[in-house]
């Protein structure tokens, strides 16, 4: 036999060998297969048993203690759907997917989630501090970097991003959002989702997200968490419900269910909002996952009897995997036997779970290549995005006389002070991941490094965070009269906002507000830095303050952003995406609320009715002039598009970027509309003597249309206004 012809025989056998094995090979396993055929292939293979495991997550890594590992892996089924995994080593995470993959009949992996909110241990700023920076494409790098981090750690997936329309300081989680604008959240998930998942989920460096709270969580009453929410269907459909239909057709693979019960019917168990609105108007092809033990919950909200029913009124209202309840293990078979539960439904649950799954590739790749931290924490690109989106974050709010940037000539003698100063934990904010204190660049060291050279920092901590210690107050005033400028570093701990961390008032607490008054007898000018989790009514404050920075909480990055800014090295962009109110007593207070029926009528009588800062409100060290808006049409049919562009030109002298703003307002439609509507932004950087052209293409049924208490969007003929820094060009719609 020549060689020639034994190489084709060779061949000929393995090709034989091949098709034989891969005819005995399961088709859930073949990856060249589409993901539909594997799915139903596999669905098709498990037992009732299997699948309802599937519908479940619990917890892993909680205990840390090495000798408990194993029997923490062993108290967890092996066939188990989801684990929410609290470890940051891709080793505990292997192992329990061993089991899963060895230990079970079909060896389904698992999935596992984790809350990577703003970072992972790169912390990046609160993602309401990130929507004041309007610079999408750094939360897209941002969230990019954090999924990096999260899946060669072992999480596949995060429970982010929270795109809750929030309107009220006092609640906690504003913190977790990007702020009261339904656009505004919408734009900054479509960045988050796409940073997170990428463009290949299989990849070693994505994540699947997931869109939460689904919906109107943001409206709870008083800002108190948990509680009982009133919104119409038609404030459903043009408030809150736009971010989510935006994080769906961007393609995030996953949903949170709510707390909240709206208009009597909890969020997790709402047939109308998960069935009806999520899969059969957007067809959504994922799952949605309750929050941390809210099917049990539907029983403390008076929508359930008992853990059983409750089961059963979450399954059947379209919520597939149960976090930490133990109602669906417990409870669904006993329900399919009674006929409560349909195998239908069971069967549809089940393969959108095991969709997200293949998807991820974990069937290819269950495993989390093990690397070392420094591999894959912290890394020099990593932090380079957090300090650059920290930077484009902070809000210049406030700069009487030009106080700012701080010149060697007038602020030769710095006194530094506030519990803000040597406080990295506070820096990071709430839900800060597996962040750490040591992690953080000092506000202490940050400053010594941008003026040690130029000017001597005098360091005192003056008062406390809250309570009544007032006994350094003299002592600080004795520094802050050696000073030619004080610097007070305010504002809230990290844990004072974030989930269940509910504030009856939104001032800065009576301590700081006294230190900050004590500090006025010095005569000298005072720069007020904040940093917080939420929006601050500072009215009592403001008066006494030159200059007002709100740094919010910035993560790693900590002081060096805010000392840039404070020496000038960096130019302040930031504008707000809340509201800051006078006072607590204007809340709920936003900038697109609807027309009053007498306008100059029904005002508070005992301070303006205008808040303190608009939402969009931000300073720079340079000066920037508006030319006129122009529109390419100024009258079209519904079907035509246009254009509207404004030159903006940098007057000053310091390089800086401005964001624009682009505004729409409908004066009259047969369902009331807001004073105005945010629908397009863009940021521009422009070098000191340079103009730059700002663009708004105009799809009017996209963006001058509105939405009706069914979802049906209509666009009306006549008048409607684009608005841009206090212009007001009118665009006709014509038949």
């Amino acid at each position: 036999m020549n060689k020639r012809k034994m190489l084709g025989g060779l061949f000929l056998g393995f090709a034989f060998f091949s098709v034989a094995a891969s005819a005995q090979q399961p088709l859930y396993k073949n990856a060249a297969l589409p993901v539909e055929e594997r799915v139903n292939d596999l669905l098709g293979r498990m037992a009732l048993e299997e699948k309802i495991l599937q519908l479940n997550q619990y917890t892993l890594g909680r205990n840390n203690n090495e000798n408990n590992l194993g029997e923490a892996i062993k108290q967890i089924p092996a066939g188990i759907g989801s684990l929410i995994y609290f470890d940051e080593t891709p080793e505990l995470r292997n192992a329990m997917q061993k089991r899963a993959m060895e230990e079970t009949r079909l060896g389904i992996p698992l999935i596992f989630g984790y809350d990577v909110i703003h970072g992972f241990r790169t912390v990046y700023p609160i993602s309401l501090a990130q929507a004041c920076s309007w610079n999408t494409a750094l939360v897209e790098d941002a969230c990019a970097t954090a999924a990096l981090e999260a899946r060669k750690s072992g999480v596949d997936w995060t429970f982010s991003p929270m795109i809750d329309v929030a309107r009220d300081g006092r609640w906690g989680r504003i913190s977790e959002g990007y702020g009261e604008d339904p656009y505004t959240n919408a734009a900054f998930c479509v960045a988050s989702v796409n940073g997170y998942q990428g463009n290949d989920l299989t990849s070693a460096d994505r994540v699947a997200a997931c869109l939460k709270h689904y919906v109107g969580y943001g409206a709870s009453e008083a800002g108190m968490d948990y509680v009982y929410t009133e919104i119409s269907n038609q404030t459903l459909w043009d408030t809150y419900l736009p971010p989510y239909e935006a994080g769906i057709k961007a393609g995030a693979q996953t949903v949170m269910s709510s707390f909240n019960d709206i208009s009597g019917t909890p969020g997790s168990g709402n047939h109308y909002t998960m069935t009806e609105i999520l899969k059969n108007r957007w067809k959504h092809d994922g799952f949605v996952v309750s929050d941390w033990s809210a099917v049990p919950q539907l029983i403390a909200q008076g929508a359930a009897a008992d853990s059983k029913e409750a089961a059963r009124v979450a399954f059947n209202a379209g919520l597939e995997m149960d976090m930490m309840g133990r109602c669906y293990d417990k409870h669904l078979e006993a329900l399919v036997e009674e006929g409560k539960v349909s195998m239908e439904r069971i069967d549809d649950a089940v393969r959108r779970i095991l969709r997200v799954k293949f998807r991820l590739g974990l069937f290819e790749n269950p495993y989390t290549p093990v690397s070392k931290p420094d591999e894959r924490f912290l890394l020099p690109q990593s932090k380079a995005v957090a300090e650059r989106l920290a930077e484009e974050s902070i809000v210049l709010l406030k700069n009487e006389g030009g106080i700012l940037p701080l010149q060697s000539a007038s602020a030769k003698t710095i006194a530094v002070m506030g519990p803000l100063v040597d406080a990295e934990m506070e820096l990071l904010g709430n839900w800060h991941g597996h962040g750490r204190a040591e992690d953080v660049y000092p506000i202490r060291k940050a400053l010594q490094e941008e003026f040690g050279s130029q000017a001597n920092l005098l360091f005192h901590a003056g008062c406390p965070f809250d309570g009544d210690d007032n006994s350094q107050f003299a002592g600080a005033l004795e520094v802050a009269r050696q000073a030619d400028v004080l610097l007070l570093f305010m504002g809230e701990r990290h844990n004072w906002s974030g989930e269940n961390c509910v504030r009856s008032t939104i001032e800065l607490p009576d301590i700081q507000s006294a230190f900050i008054a004590e500090m006025k007898k010095a005569g000298k000018p005072i720069v007020l830095i904040l940093a917080n989790g939420r929006p601050l009514a500072l009215s009592n404050v403001e008066p006494l303050c030159d200059a007002i920075v709100e740094m919010w909480q910035p993560g790693v990055p900590g002081g060096k952003p805010v000392a840039g800014v404070l020496s000038g090295r960096v130019n302040p962009s930031g504008k707000l995406s809340v509201t800051f109110p006078r006072a607590t007593g204007q809340i709920p207070i936003y900038y697109n609320r609807r027309k009053s029926a007498r306008p100059n009528s029904g005002k508070y009588q005992d301070i303006p009715s205008t808040p303190l800062y608009d939402f969009g409100h931000g300073l720079s060290y340079t000066r920037f002039t508006y030319g006129d808006v122009s529109l390419s049409k100024t009258s079209v049919a519904a079907g035509e598009k246009l254009v509207a562009e404004v030159s903006v030109t940098n007057v000053g002298e310091r390089d800086g970027a401005e964001t624009v703003h682009w505004f729409i307002s409908d004066p009259a439609c047969r369902i009331t509309r807001p004073n105005k509507e945010l629908k397009h932004f863009e940021k521009q950087f422009i070098k000191a003597g340079e103009t730059k052209t700002f663009r708004f293409e105009i799809d009017p049924m996209r963006d001058l249309s509105f939405v009706d208490a069914d979802g049906q969007r209509f666009l009306e003929p006549g008048e409607y206004y684009i608005m841009v820094d206090g212009q007001k060009v009118k665009l006709e719609i014509h038949e």
